[in-house]
């Protein structure tokens, strides 16, 4: 089995070498994408010595993922970890994921309901989750978490189209169209900057862009 971690990167100069560095401590092959950074986020992880690719122009989280788990099939690669690269997933859980891996399609990380989580994200995952539930009769306890294992021959099957931030969405939609089989873990997560990442219009595009997907098939 050959395992590589995916992770893609905006303007992440101050926290790519330190999860690079921890990530590296479970697994081997690692590719980081930068989209379009503008800050030092590419020269910053060279110096980590692994394959890390550029994007010309800022594509979006779904661009850059896509780009990673192309350049990780075209090497052999057999099982795909997303992890974000702003320190936001602990890389200590990827074992987790992998045990977890081995008996399911797919791996979804779900982040702990607390007081930690920023009031509007917690509206917003419940009405995406539910929204996910009624369409497509997943009931998964976190759809916008981006920490995900997933086997390549899955990656094949729900490839996605988006290239922004509704790719965890999409990736959603694709696994209930295939019927595939999912396990869930939770995870531990910072909210180092309650304003990055989706924000409510972002929470309506996906929902919209669910009931769209739901209606093409």
């Amino acid at each position: 089995m050959k395992t590589f971690a995916i992770i893609p990167a905006y303007n992440e100069e101050k926290n790519i070498r330190e999860v690079i560095k921890k990530v590296k401590k479970y697994v081997k092959h690692i590719v980081v994408v930068d989209d379009g950074s503008k800050d030092n986020t590419y020269e910053t992880a060279k110096k980590e010595k692994i394959p890390v690719l550029r994007h010309v122009i800022n594509l979006g989280k779904g661009g850059a993922l896509k780009t990673g788990c192309e350049f990780a099939i075209k090497n052999l690669a057999t099982n795909l970890i997303l992890i974000d690269s702003d320190m936001q997933h602990d890389p200590n859980e990827i074992p987790r994921f992998l045990k977890e891996l081995k008996n399911v399609d797919i791996v979804f990380g779900y982040r702990k309901i607390d007081k930690t989580m920023p009031a509007i994200l917690r509206f917003g995952n419940w009405f995406i989750n539910a929204s996910a539930k009624l369409l497509y009769g997943l009931n998964l306890y976190d759809t916008t978490c981006g920490y995900r294992a997933l086997t390549t021959s899955t990656y094949k099957k729900i490839r996605w189209e988006t290239t922004g931030y509704f790719v965890e969405g999409e990736m959603i939609a694709n696994v209930g169209r295939e019927h595939l089989s999912f396990a869930q873990i939770p995870i531990q997560t910072i909210y180092s900057d309650k304003y990055k990442g989706t924000n409510v219009l972002d929470g309506m595009q996906i929902v919209l862009n669910m009931i769209l997907w739901r209606l093409r098939k």
